[in-house]
C-alpha cells in the first residue's frame, strides 16, 4: 500500500513523501493516527502539483538547516543538573533538557528532532547528540553535563 505523509514517522520517512507500507501498519496506524493520506492515483497528481510549488521553499529550508548546523558545528551546550555523590544526577538528562539548553545559546531546535547517542545520561561527563534539522541535514554535536 502506498501512503503519503503528512508528518515525519521515525524510521519510516520525511513529510510530503509517497512510501510503501504493509496494509495493516497504513490502515489501521498511520492514517487514523493523522501521520499519512492514502496515495490514490488522484492523490498523487495533487502531491506532485503541490511538491513541485514547494521546491523553491524547500532550499530556503535547507539553507536555514545549513545555517543552524554551523551553528551547531562549533556550539557546546552546558546543562546543569543536580548531583549527588560520585557524580550521578539525580533523574536523567533528556532531549527536553537539551533543547531548552540550546533555545538559551540563540539555537531553537524541536525536542523531537534531537536524538542522544547514549541514552540514558545519568553521570556528569561530555556526551554526544545528533540533530535531524531537514532530511538531508543531520548535524552530530556535543553537551556537557555540570553538577549545579
Amino acid at each position: 500500500m502506498e501512503v503519503i505523509l503528512k508528518k515525519n514517522v521515525d524510521k519510516l520517512g520525511y513529510k510530503d513523501e509517497v512510501v510503501t507500507v504493509k496494509n495493516g501498519y497504513g490502515r489501521n496506524f498511520l492514517i487514523p493516527q493523522g501521520y499519512a493520506k492514502l496515495a490514490t492515483a488522484s492523490e498523487k497528481k495533487a502531491h506532485a502539483e503541490v511538491m513541485k510549488q514547494k521546491s523553491h521553499k524547500e532550499s530556503k529550508i535547507k539553507e536555514d538547516a545549513d545555517a543552524i548546523a554551523a551553528k551547531l558545528n562549533d556550539l557546546v551546550v552546558k546543562i546543569a543538573a543536580k548531583v549527588g555523590e560520585n557524580g550521578k544526577i539525580f533523574g536523567s538528562v533528556n532531549s527536553v533538557l537539551i533543547s531548552e539548553a540550546l533555545k538559551k545559546e540563540g539555537v531553537d531546535i524541536d525536542r523531537k528532532s534531537i536524538k542522544i547517542k547514549d541514552e540514558p545520561i545519568r553521570e556528569i561527563g561530555t556526551y554526544e547528540a545528533t540533530a535531524n534539522l531537514h532530511k538531508d541535514v543531520k548535524q552530530p554535536f556535543t553537551f556537557e553535563v555540570v553538577g549545579e
